[in-house]
């Protein structure tokens, strides 16, 4: 080998060997293999059987031999165990050796040379189309200011209209709202929509000399839509306009407002409403819910801490199903107290971490001594929105309390 020193040459062979991972085998005039060595298992040739016939082993040689030129190259053969080897044909005395050699890294540093190739010339073509989108979208985006720019005007005295129908839809909404009322049968309550129309409302009223009712309506969502329907719920509530309905009887009244405002009717908008009956002779209170949170009931005098709990009720919605049934519940209130009817908005906010206030949350602020000149419900609208972190809540912030 290069007329090297035996040692120098053994060295080099070993040396190829081991770089190379290499391979052979040996093909007599019949073409049968005759022998096979080196690295078979690294090229999936680990069970070759001498004496054979070589191409039924070794589909690759099929048409191959016997050789027309030696010595002869095929380049990056794929092999059976997926690597990637030059086999080298060489011719001797009728026999034929064929030596695999390991090109694996060069193959696929070729591969990715060609694929970066590829993409670059993809990576060219689209940044043509894009600057000819961009061209594209620029000339539109110079007409579109141009009109733009010509409409503002328009636009901003439509802006203006419909701003002040809103602050006039804003005032009707509160308009339609009861004034506090004074002892002995206090009621006060705190509305502060998270938009100019939110969908929540309320009332109160004698429905005869016996008979105090208290209800609050939650309708899905927000804007004028869910306000109208509020109100008007709200409304039918107070003119008892419900046909053949006892307004003394919670759960007659949902069964007939459900009846009468099915959300197919009424743009797909269903809400939750809680109404209760105070029948103050007896001291008992009659309430159902549909869907809406439970009141919260706090006894004993103001100056102290009280004992609070839910006055828990369950129904569905208002307007989800025509067939739907709602029960009412007793309770009896004894005066010291305080009855809390408010929509989840009061108590569901988000702190600016992500995390939620609990309904437990609230019900420990209502439950707090009342200190001189303070008022509860001012209270549980500071702690809303210290917990939210800004003045402008989620969702509508409404509570209504009565007081023994």
């Amino acid at each position: 080998m290069l007329d090297l020193p035996p040692r120098i040459s053994d060295s080099l062979l070993r040396l190829l060997e081991a770089q190379r991972v290499l391979a052979h085998l040996v093909i007599d005039g019949s073409q049968n293999l005759v022998r096979a060595g080196g690295h078979l298992a690294h090229y999936g040739m680990a069970g070759l059987q001498s004496g054979g016939p070589a191409a039924d082993q070794l589909p690759f040689l099929e048409g191959l031999l016997p050789l027309a030129e030696t010595p002869f190259l095929i380049r990056s053969m794929e092999m059976p165990s997926g690597r990637v080897a030059d086999v080298h044909f060489f011719a001797d005395d009728g026999t034929v050796w064929i030596l695999l050699l390991d090109v694996t890294a060069e193959y696929e540093e070729a591969r990715l040379v060609q694929q970066k190739a590829y993409d670059m010339t993809l990576l060219s073509q689209r940044e043509a189309r894009l600057i000819e989108q961009l061209e594209s979208a620029n000339r539109a985006l110079t007409l579109a200011h141009r009109e733009l720019s010509a409409s503002r005007e328009a636009l901003q005295i439509t802006h203006d209209r419909l701003q002040q129908e809103l602050r006039e839809a804003e005032r009707y909404v509160r308009a339609t709202l009861p004034a506090p009322q004074p002892p002995p049968l206090a009621v006060d309550w705190r509305f502060v929509p998270s938009t100019e129309l939110g969908g929540d409302s309320f009332g109160y009223h004698w429905v005869d000399d016996e008979h105090f009712a208290l209800y609050l309506i939650d309708v899905c969502g927000h804007g004028v839509g869910a306000a109208l329907l509020s109100v008007a719920v709200a409304n039918t509530l107070r003119s008892q306009a419900l046909p053949q309905c006892d307004f003394r009887r919670p759960a007659q009244v949902l069964t007939a407002l459900n009846q009468a405002y099915q959300m197919e009717r009424h743009g797909e908008l269903f809400s939750t409403v809680w109404y209760g009956v105070y029948h103050r002779t007896s001291g008992q209170l009659r309430y159902a819910s549909a869907g809406h949170p439970p009141a919260f009931l706090v006894n004993g005098p103001c100056e102290a801490a009280g004992d609070g709990h839910p006055l828990q009720a369950g129904g569905p919605c208002i307007g989800l199903s025509p067939s739907a049934r709602f029960q009412e519940h007793p309770c009896t209130l004894q005066s010291p107290a305080r009855l809390f009817i408010f929509s989840d908005g009061t108590y569901e906010i988000t702190r600016p971490d992500g995390s939620t206030l609990a309904f437990s949350d609230m019900a420990e602020v209502l439950t707090r001594p009342i200190h001189d000149g303070h008022s509860e419900l001012d209270g549980v609208l500071a702690h809303a929105r210290e917990a939210h972190g800004l003045d402008v809540l989620e969702d509508d912030f409404t509570i209504i309390k009565m007081t023994l």
